[in-house]
């Protein structure tokens, strides 16, 4: 799972596996280890209608509605907006990159703008 964060904009993107296990076990978390604590950001299956977020003791939690993970997951969506408080959150499926990088890309879903 990556994520992108500028000012009040934080944004997920999930590979293919990352979304079948969200889907599976209702989470997933990934953890960036600096010095003197984690940063860990995750994302939670959630009953709410709308997505919403929070920051609790060093973890960036992202809260999606059981209904936006299922239909992520049995459909060609790419994915989904909101805004909690003033955060907007994005979550989306991550998709093979165009032009060239060193990144391990095998697991990203196929990008639609390299069908010919």
């Amino acid at each position: 799972m990556k994520i992108r964060i500028k000012d009040n904009s934080v944004r997920f993107r999930l590979t293919q596996s990352e979304v079948a296990e969200l889907g599976k076990n209702g989470k997933i978390s990934s953890t960036t280890q600096f010095i003197d604590r984690p940063f860990i950001y995750s994302i939670e299956k959630t009953e709410d209608a709308e997505l919403s977020s929070a920051f609790i003791d060093n973890t960036m939690v992202l809260k999606m509605p059981e209904t936006m993970i299922a239909e992520w997951i049995s459909t060609d969506r790419v994915g989904f907006d909101g805004q909690s408080g003033p955060v907007k959150i994005l979550v989306e499926k991550d998709f093979v990159c165009i032009d060239n990088t060193l990144e391990d890309q095998s697991d990203n879903y196929p990008n639609p703008n390299l069908k010919c």
